[in-house]
């Protein structure tokens, strides 16, 4: 404990932190709150002298809109498909790379390499893998079929037109979760590895001498001792889907979906940006509180869940 007398040294050094934070998260907090229940409220405008009236204008624009339920649609579906997925792949590799003691610690390098690439980047890569070049009207020849539909001709299957024109959603969303559940895995995998090494190793030998196969081990020791790192992956992988966008625009660029079908991908956080250069920082704001208040509803289930189910 700082002694009283000492306490203004303590404030003294947290003071360059405490007015960033308050200068660049409190305040744009409040401001996105203010924003959003000013009607009509354009920045453009507001310079020139111009006010709005305090309502709620702002969130029945957001809900008319013609594409929210798409958005939404979007965001909740990559969300739910996502991340019980990459949490499942992270814990099953998490494990393997624990019980890996040759090469270990360049495995573990391996796997976390993309969480430090850029995800537009990362998305660029991904979308030449799913590409079709110069694919015919008809839709059956092209003069380049791409990575991944080579490697499924070479076994013998049919080439599938993943994410160009006339593309079907479910080709769509597949690779959207292929791509997002691949670089979530790093900071899961990383999380998981570093709670599997904390975990007592008497557990692993009392079941040992018992004769305990792997799958008990599995469900009654690692995951019970792990799930306090599970719930944190979980919690925060919903999070991070409900703010889903870079990835789309890496693969599809700034129309969030196909030729021919633009925006048929946005998201609740595509939605926000779309109206962010037209100054529409009224119904950007209510957008973004409606999305708070969907991540906010969600989270508070995981945490309910969470104390059932989080042995710590």
């Amino acid at each position: 404990m700082v002694d009283s007398k000492q306490q203004w040294k303590a404030w003294l050094y947290l003071s360059p932190a405490i007015v960033l934070l308050l200068i660049f998260t409190v305040w744009p907090i409040i401001n996105t709150v203010r924003l959003a229940f000013l009607e009509g409220y354009n920045a453009l405008e507001a310079t020139w002298g111009a006010t709005y009236n305090v309502g709620i204008g702002n969130f029945i624009e957001v809900l008319n809109y013609k594409d929210f339920l798409t958005c939404l649609k979007n965001t909740v579906l990559l969300t739910f498909l996502t991340v019980p997925l990459s949490t499942l792949l992270a814990l099953l590799i998490a494990v393997a790379l624990n019980s890996i003691k040759p090469l270990q610690k360049f495995l573990q390098t391996i796997f976390f390499l993309p969480y430090v690439t850029n995800s537009i980047a990362i998305g660029m890569v991904f979308a030449a893998m799913f590409n079709i070049i110069g694919l015919r009207p008809s839709g059956d020849v092209a003069d380049s079929w791409g990575i991944i539909n080579n490697i499924i001709m070479f076994f013998g299957g049919d080439p599938v037109n993943w994410i160009n024109a006339q593309s079907s959603y479910a080709a769509n969303m597949a690779v959207m979760t292929v791509y997002i559940v691949w670089n979530a895995l790093p900071f899961k995998i990383l999380i998981l590895l570093g709670g599997l090494q904390s975990i007592n190793k008497q557990y692993y030998d009392a079941a040992r001498v018992d004769g305990t196969p792997r799958r008990r081990v599995f469900t009654r020791i690692t995951v019970p001792l792990l799930s306090p790192m599970l719930a944190y992956v979980v919690i925060t992988g919903f999070i991070g889907g409900f703010k889903e966008y870079s990835s789309i625009v890496g693969i599809f660029g700034e129309k969030m979906g196909p030729v021919g079908d633009p925006y048929s991908l946005n998201t609740m956080v595509g939605y926000i940006y779309e109206e962010l250069p037209e100054m529409n920082y009224g119904v950007a704001s209510a957008a973004a509180l409606i999305l708070f208040v969907i991540i906010l509803i969600v989270t508070i289930i995981n945490g309910w869940v969470s104390k059932k189910r989080v042995h710590f």
